[in-house]
């Protein structure tokens, strides 16, 4: 299976709700702005704590690009009516499963000294 499958196949578990057999490793690592989760036990782990949070995704693709072994995907990830996530995250794979991941999002308020100011 290529890359481009794997990832597909990725995104096909979590929009099914199959987080138990998402293909990774391991060793998987998962980064994000909420720090980093080490070892596929302690993601699955994390995901059975917080089903609410983390299942019935829909996933609109914007953009990938695929290399022999990583690709970014550029999505929106829409969880009900009220609830949509913009999202960049690298894939790395590894003997046909995804090793690592690193997601790119805004979880939060932007702080008013960070905020751009209008100029007129």
């Amino acid at each position: 299976m290529g890359l481009k499958e794997l990832v597909s196949q990725w995104f096909d578990k979590w929009e099914k709700g199959d987080f138990l057999n998402l293909p990774i490793s391991e060793d998987f690592k998962h980064t994000s702005p909420f720090g980093t989760i080490d070892g596929k036990k302690a993601y699955v782990d994390l995901v059975k704590a917080n089903k609410d949070k983390f299942l019935d995704y829909v996933f609109e693709i914007h953009d990938a690009i695929y290399d022999s072994d990583k690709a970014c995907v550029r999505y929106t990830a829409k969880q009900g009516p009220d609830f949509s996530l913009d999202v960049s995250e690298w894939y790395y794979a590894k003997d046909g499963l995804i090793e690592k991941i690193v997601s790119y999002y805004h979880i939060g308020e932007i702080r008013e000294e960070r905020e751009i100011k209008n100029y007129e």
